[in-house]
């Protein structure tokens, strides 16, 4: 019964726009920015924000980009991981390379160069749909592999492909706790998510959208495909490459090209599938998902007293992952995003049943 409309009028076409036009709603996103920027600073220990916040926030991160091609756009990636890397070794150049170059320009300037890589890769999308999109993305994974491995370069001439970052500051503050690591995560995320539904609620989102719909009816109706589609795939893999380069400075402080493997890809689009495809929330709930099921199937035997071994506990991870994932696909195809709209859908009219 709390979960209601009555008496909220809008009365200008800003508050029929907002983004949240419900008031309880603004309530919650509030209460919720709380807890994530003070709440949990306060209340949660090192091995949360190490293991579990900040890969939390970095992946839902990617998965906002990748949503945004995926999802929004309709045009199928499996070069994630590689646009992910392009970002994390590019900001390790600009970093390297650059004497007193900030951490954000770095982080942005990889971003930017994932941008132009994969706009470079999404050129074959003016042609090609579908299966063989998502062939021509997978040849960047393989593409980015070797190069990071074979192109000392790139890697400042490290023989291995190992390259590793120290002493991040901004502004001259040292971002060195998980603490400080984490803020520094949220505070990205939280300004990419902002800027995202923004962005797809303006008219180059909608362009999108009609083109995952049907293409040949939006070059009808006078939508450009070259400019929706290569925006989608520019936008995409600057957010992806930022999301790269955090995961290479701020999680791991030291990476190969190992670390952006097809594994990662794969991983991110099954964010996007479960949490569900076009909707900024759906990213992080499919990030969520990822993050903590295999946390809780590997703690659920110890709860109940069963023994079970770690390389059982390894492949019965695996194989309720595969399950869920094609129940979602069976069962709810538009993900965990879809199943929260619609619980707030019956609360906005509970106890009427229509």
């Amino acid at each position: 019964m709390l979960y209601r409309e009555n008496g909220q009028f809008k009365t200008s076409y800003r508050a029929d726009n907002a983004i949240f036009t419900i008031r309880q709603d603004q309530i919650a996103i509030a209460l919720l920015l709380l807890l994530a920027f003070v709440g949990m600073p306060m209340l949660a220990s090192e091995y949360l924000f190490r293991a579990i916040l900040i890969p939390f926030l970095i992946l839902s991160l990617a998965a906002l980009g990748l949503n945004v091609l995926v999802g929004y756009c309709g045009q199928i990636s499996l070069g994630t991981g590689a646009f992910m890397a392009v970002g994390a070794y590019a900001a390790y150049n600009f970093q390297v390379r650059i004497e007193g170059m900030p951490l954000i320009a770095s982080l942005l300037l990889g971003g930017l160069c994932s941008t132009v890589v994969g706009v470079l890769f999404g050129i074959p999308s003016l042609r090609i749909k579908g299966l063989y999109l998502a062939v021509a993305t997978l040849a960047a994974q393989f593409f980015c592999d070797w190069a990071f491995l074979r192109i000392q370069w790139f890697t400042n001439n490290s023989p291995s492909g190992n390259v590793s970052v120290s002493n991040l500051q901004v502004l001259g503050v040292a971002i060195e706790s998980p603490v400080q690591k984490y803020l520094f995560c949220l505070g990205f995320v939280s300004v990419f998510a902002l800027l995202t539904k923004n962005l797809v609620r303006s008219s180059i989102g909608r362009e999108w959208m009609a083109m995952r719909d049907m293409d040949v009816a939006a070059a009808v109706i006078g939508i450009r495909p070259v400019y929706a589609k290569l925006t989608a795939f520019a936008v995409s893999s600057f957010i992806v490459g930022v999301a790269g380069a955090l995961w290479g400075f701020v999680h791991l402080g030291s990476w190969e090209p190992a670390a952006f493997s097809i594994d990662r890809s794969f991983q991110l689009l099954f964010m996007v599938i479960i949490g569900g495809l076009g909707s900024v929330m759906g990213s992080f709930f499919g990030a969520a998902f990822i993050i903590f099921l295999p946390i809780l199937l590997n703690q659920v035997p110890h709860w109940l007293g069963i023994p079970i071994g770690t390389e059982t506990s390894s492949h019965l991870e695996l194989m309720v992952f595969g399950a869920l994932i094609v129940f979602f696909l069976i069962k709810e195809p538009h993900g965990l995003a879809r199943l929260w709209s619609t619980a707030k859908e019956k609360l906005r009219l509970w106890p009427f049943p229509h």
